[in-house]
Formats: C-alpha cells, structure tokens, sequence
C-alpha cells in the first residue's frame, strides 16, 4: 500500500536534497506519495555563528518561491521547483539566493519566473515559511531536515534518513520499510554513526577542495 507522507527540506542542504532524490524514487515506485514542505535552518540555527558560517539565510528565496509556487500551482509544481534547484544548488555548485539560479529553477519545472517576484515581494510568503516551520517543531520536536512524517503529516515524525548517495531501487525500497517501521515504533529514539561516504555533489567536491587548501 501507498504511504501519505509529507517531507520537509530546505534547500541549502546537500543531505536533505540526496534524501528528497530517494524519496522520488520511492514516489515512482509507487512506494509513497510525497506532499513538499518548507523547513528553515536559519530559523532553527537564528543568531548562531553556525548559521552565520553556513548562510542559513541564503535558502529562505527559495523557500518563499517554494510556498508562491505551491499555492499558485500546487503540491507536485512545488516538488519539481526543488529537484530543480537542489540540482542547481548541489550537482552544479550555484548560489541557492541568486536570482537567476531560482528563475532557471522555475523554468526548468515548467513554471513562470514571475513567481519568483511574486515570493519576494510578498511578506506572507515568509510568514508562511514560519509558520510551516514553527509547527512543524512545535508538533514533532524536529530539529532539521530531512524530516518524514508519516500518515500524509498528521503521524509519527523522524529526522533522516540520511543518505550520502541514491541506493539501488531494491535498497531503496528494503531501506524505507525499515525507516516506516522505526518511525511507528514508539521505543526506538536514535541511531547514528560518522559519515563515511561524501555524496557525489558538486557542493562537496568544493568543500573539500576548501579544506585542502586551507591545510
């Protein structure tokens, strides 16, 4: 059976955007269907020299032309517009608050850039990101992205999974039901471990690089 899910991202992050890729692959295996929505790192990060060191406040253009997109054109326009840019972001190295970046994003989903306009001059837009954000942690405790809830929004949440690159469709669909069942499990918390794999983006390649040069 189809499981109603909504996923939460914000689109600065490279681990969130290789999470969204699986999760539209499970989408087409008819695994789940996706309802898109916003998260804002700077918001949850406000005022931190983290979120300063990282632009947290780079992604909220995106964001708040993710909700003008959804309501204009709805659920399925707003999932293109961030595969899109996520694209843009993380496979190609451009900047997430460039406005050329985002009208191409638009364009490359098939939307008109007057939406991007449209986002900006409109206070509402990052009002609703708010909004979306706020009770998203006042119902879940959630403290990032990618965040999965279950039950089409209304059931058990979890952070994760994070994935450094898309497993195979057997993988991908093996590694859901796993996640599925964690998150109904109320007794399960937590796993983790150290990251061992970078994802294969172009954002890393150049962090990396970054780091070498630095010593």
């Amino acid at each position: 059976m189809t499981e109603r899910v909504r996923f939460h991202f914000d689109p600065l992050c490279p681990w969130c955007y290789q999470t969204s890729r699986w999760v539209r692959r499970l989408e087409q295996l008819g695994e789940v269907s996706v309802e898109w929505a916003v998260f804002s790192l700077e918001l949850v990060n406000a005022g931190s020299e983290e979120s300063r060191l990282k632009g947290h406040a780079r992604s909220a253009p995106g964001l708040r032309t993710t909700v003008a997109v959804r309501d204009e054109a709805g659920n399925d326009a707003a999932g293109r517009f961030y595969a899109a840019l996520g694209a843009a972001i993380h496979e190609r190295g451009e900047a997430p608050d460039d406005p050329t970046v985002i009208a191409a994003a638009l364009e490359e989903a098939g939307l008109p850039g007057a939406l991007q306009d449209k986002a900006t001059g409109d206070d509402q837009t990052w009002e609703t990101v708010c909004a979306e954000h706020h009770a998203l942690v006042e119902s879940t405790r959630s403290f990032g992205v990618p965040t999965i809830v279950l039950d089409g929004g209304d059931g058990p949440a979890i952070f994760g999974p994070v994935i450094s690159n898309v497993p195979t469709d057997e993988d991908a669909v093996e590694l859901w039901r796993c996640v599925a069942w964690l998150t109904r499990y109320d007794n399960f918390s937590e796993l983790k471990r150290d990251r061992t794999v970078d994802p294969d983006l172009e954002t890393f390649r150049r962090a990396r690089a970054r780091q070498a040069a630095d010593g």
